[in-house]
């Protein structure tokens, strides 16, 4: 708003009128009023008086509106608060994509360097069976390792969503000044330049007018540097979103191109593994006739664990004894000493899948039912690979799941897994660990995890890793 002073006359001869800016008495705005100040008298005599701005035309009247309208957005620009930096970091919502994204950054590692290691042992295998082996396994961790780089960059792509969703509010605030102090200026640049030589009034006025402006252009540029840096963060933030983004679907092509070279890999190794189809059909119907025998799925992992055993004791017995020449001379042979593959101890253990632990062992469900083993979460289709060497001693539907795996790996450990579907295993084939035996199955796939040591459920957590 604008004060004038309550004396509208010239100052007298020898004294000079200066029109200065100041705090109005309510705290709204600049008030403006006039310093009288001595000065030498002029040479000149009759020095023609100042006529008040009171009564004067209409221009200069517009004109002062135009600069109340421009002081007001000035001193309004002053009320937003601009959030710091530290106070966005505060933020939990933040915190907690700030936590995901290097959470999936660490897995995406994490599995890089496991795909570039199998890819290695891929390349120095010399066998055929085992490089056919060592490249489907290859494959698989190239798999996950593009299913974690997904997950990272939608982790920054939120990230990024959600640091520009805040900005967009903040410059939302700020518009309403921004659009005031435009109109005010809109409406001053229109006003024609000849228009002030027909102005009643005189050139003091324009000088006024004149220095009104430019002490009042630096305050305007000092508000608004906040308001040109949020831009500028804005453009930055934007640029890094389309980073993201072309990472994003960059990381899905990749993983679409592994995906079917594993494909082409896994139908190769049914071609060469035609010859195995009849013992495959033998074992098949063996473990099926047990199925249906079975109660449940811990009455079954006992059966095939007891089967176990009994193959081993009978591989570890002598061979036949030759008869002596003299009855009574043979000496009794000394017992085989276990083979190292069943002394009991678990050489190597990981997780199956890349995805989020949502239920551990001993954990008791809405049903009432304890855990025997732990959840996970993953992403749809991710790859389920073997947690450790061994043999399959069972793969396919039961009962109520859509296909479960019981793998077998000596020493009276075995694994089961369910929550898969279009299983790339059989029924007695010998996998490696991280060979792929199937796909998680679902919208949002829950892979559940059981490792058992004689029969007893084991903790899985404090042997495994996250490959």
């Amino acid at each position: 708003m604008i004060h004038e002073t309550p004396s509208h006359s010239s100052p007298p001869r020898g004294q000079e009128s200066v029109l200065l800016a100041s705090p109005s008495p309510s705290g709204e705005g600049l008030g403006w009023g006039v310093r009288v100040s001595p000065r030498p008298a002029p040479r000149r005599r009759g020095p023609t008086p100042t006529p008040p701005l009171k009564g004067r035309g209409l221009g200069f009247s517009k004109l002062f509106v135009g600069m109340a309208a421009l002081i007001e957005a000035g001193t309004l620009l002053l009320s937003p608060i601009m959030l710091t930096a530290a106070e966005r970091a505060r933020d939990p919502s933040v915190i907690e994509q700030r936590q995901a994204l290097s959470a999936s950054r660490r897995i995406a590692a994490q599995a890089e360097r496991r795909s570039a290691q199998l890819e290695a042992q891929a390349r120095a295998m010399t066998e055929a069976a085992g490089r056919s082996r060592a490249e489907q396994v290859a494959a698989a961790a190239a798999i996950q390792s593009a299913e974690a780089r997904i997950a990272a960059a939608e982790s920054q792509v939120a990230l990024i969503d959600r640091l520009r969703a805040e900005q967009r509010a903040r410059l939302a605030d700020q518009q309403g000044p921004i659009i005031k102090l435009t109109a005010a200026l809109q409406t001053m640049a229109q006003r024609p330049s000849a228009l002030a030589l027909v102005q009643p009034g005189s050139v003091t006025d324009m000088i006024h007018v004149r220095a009104l402006l430019g002490s009042t252009l630096p305050i305007i540029r000092e508000r608004t540097a906040s308001l040109r840096a949020e831009v500028a963060r804005g453009n930055a933030l934007r640029r890094r979103a389309d980073l993201a983004v072309a990472e994003l679907q960059h990381d899905r092509e990749q993983l679409e191109i592994r995906r079917k070279a594993l494909a082409q890999l896994e139908a190769d190794q049914r071609r060469r593994s035609q010859q195995y189809v009849d013992s495959a059909m033998i074992e098949q119907d063996r473990v099926i006739a047990m199925s249906e025998k079975a109660r449940d799925i811990t009455q079954l992992i006992a059966d095939l664990g007891d089967q176990a055993d009994i193959r081993a004791r009978l591989a570890s017995l002598p061979g036949p004894i030759l008869r002596p020449a003299v009855p009574g001379a043979a000496a009794m042979p000394a017992p085989r000493p276990p083979d190292a593959g069943t002394s009991g101890a678990l050489p190597s253990y990981r997780l199956p899948v890349i995805g989020k632990i949502v239920a551990g062992m001993g954990e008791i469900s809405d049903a009432g039912v304890r855990a025997k083993g732990i959840t996970l979460t993953t992403a749809r289709g991710a790859q389920v690979v073997a947690p450790a060497k061994g043999r399959i001693a069972f793969a396919g539907p039961f009962r109520s799941y859509a296909a479960i795996v019981i793998i077998d790996h000596d020493g009276g450990w075995t694994t089961l897994i369910t929550g898969m579907r279009a299983l790339a295993v059989k029924p007695g084939e010998t996998i490696w660990q991280g060979s792929p035996i199937g796909t998680a199955d679902g919208a949002q796939p829950r892979i559940t995890v059981e490792l058992r040591h004689a029969g007893q459920p084991v903790d899985i957590l404090p042997i495994a890793s996250a490959g």
